[in-house]
């Protein structure tokens, strides 16, 4: 399945987003049927907490938005897809640059898809690890996704 390129744009933009621009945040690598992001957080002075280590809130924004665009972009117009929640588990001080790897494969998103056309709607959890340069675990996170087919309502009254 070709992803749709309806955000194409915005995801090419999102480093100028002025949320991620104003907090160190970048996406440094993604592929182009934007299934993988990997995303930087570069501790500046403008994103430490009061003990020099990476605000919470960048950690958790530098993670927030990239399993719903992999959804977004690869299932299509007949689903909406939304952030539902999520939890995230601050491990370690993030004391320098950190960085996440957002990556669904398409066995995922076929079973995402498969699970959404038989039930109408299902919420998905994914896990993603904030690890710095060394590949210490700063910050271990889970994402709920909520994706239902677009049709959904209709079919069901």
């Amino acid at each position: 399945m070709k992803p749709n390129y309806k955000f194409k744009k915005l995801i090419k933009a999102i480093n100028w987003y002025p949320p991620y621009l104003f907090s160190g945040i970048k996406v440094i690598k993604y592929s182009e049927d934007f299934k993988m992001f990997k995303v930087r957080l570069k501790l500046t002075w403008y994103n430490r907490n009061l003990i020099g280590t990476a605000f919470g809130g960048s950690l958790y924004s530098m993670c927030d938005p990239f399993f719903m665009f992999i959804l977004i972009t690869n299932l299509g117009d007949d689903y909406i897809v939304w952030d539902k929640y999520s939890h995230i588990e601050f491990v370690k001080p993030g004391k320098g640059d950190v960085f996440a790897t957002f990556l669904l494969n398409s066995e995922q998103i076929e079973e995402v898809k498969n699970t959404v056309d038989s039930s109408g709607k299902h919420v998905f959890e994914f896990p993603c690890e904030v690890v710095d340069k060394s590949g210490n675990l700063i910050a271990s996170l889970k994402k709920g996704v909520y994706v239902r087919r677009r049709d959904f309502q209709k079919t069901t009254m």
